[in-house]
């Protein structure tokens, strides 16, 4: 059964991009090339899909266009090639948020799975200890959420199929690639087996930590609605989301959260 979000975007997986309905807006998609991510990867010298991912920024319909742009808020979405980066699945490249102006914080994350299913790779820092580290297995309709400061990637957990996802942000969401590629990815990598099965490796440049691989819950806490697109619940009642651009609406939340 096909996942709709509801946005009025459609990923397009030739060439990877969107196709936008009557009604519905946004920019012509940004292609990352492989060589844009090499940095990020355990083999920068891997072969693999080239590009390995279509992104949009600032997409929607346009009901709720004007107070999207009030609230310091946007909606994007990425396609994701099939296939392998050298033994890596297919996945983004990974960063953090840089502090956004407006809020003083750097701003937490929603994903949406659209299409396939995806890994969501986050962990508390980029430093010598990362703090913890999760890997969130989802699914399409599944929501993942990425809280402030946190470093993170998207990675298919299935590298046969296409991957597409949604994204609820901060307008300033500010991708910070530079703290990650010095160490040349996060704290862990995955590995496609050959078995076709994803293990996990430590990235040497960490101190080792433990890697808790889980699937995501439902975020209650944050006015999630389960059984209805983040796209639809933000066209019923976006006040329900003012935290992803004011974090500080939810700074007990974020004390001790867990994906």
């Amino acid at each position: 059964m096909r996942f709709d979000p509801g946005i009025g975007v459609a990923p397009v997986r030739q060439p990877l991009g969107f196709c936008y309905e009557p009604g519905a807006f946004g920019p012509q998609p940004e292609r990352r090339s492989l060589d844009a991510i090499r940095p990020s990867l355990r083999d920068p010298a891997c072969d693999g899909p080239d590009p390995v991912y279509a992104i949009v920024m600032d997409i929607g319909r346009g009901e709720i266009r004007a107070a999207l742009e009030r609230r310091m808020l946007l909606f994007g979405a990425v396609i994701y090639a099939s296939g392998k980066l050298g033994t890596e699945p297919v996945r983004s490249q990974g960063h953090v948020h840089r502090v956004s102006s407006h809020s003083g914080w750097s701003p937490p994350e929603v994903y949406e799975i659209w299409e396939g299913a995806a890994f969501v790779l986050m962990q508390e820092r980029v430093a010598d200890d990362p703090g913890r580290c999760y890997a969130v297995i989802a699914k399409p309709g599944d929501v993942v959420v990425v809280p402030p400061g946190w470093a993170h990637a998207a990675i298919s957990a299935d590298p046969s199929e296409f991957m597409a996802l949604g994204a609820l942000c901060d307008r300033e969401y500010n991708f910070d690639y530079d703290a990650i590629r010095r160490r040349k990815g996060l704290a862990w990598y995955p590995i496609v087996t050959p078995n076709g099965v994803i293990e996990w490796v430590p990235n040497p440049r960490y101190r080792k930590t433990s890697l808790d691989v889980r699937r995501p819950r439902d975020y209650a806490e944050l006015g999630f609605v389960p059984g209805s697109s983040l796209y639809e619940q933000a066209v019923r009642n976006l006040d329900r989301f003012a935290w992803v651009s004011d974090p500080a609406l939810c700074v007990d939340v974020w004390k001790h959260f867990e994906p």
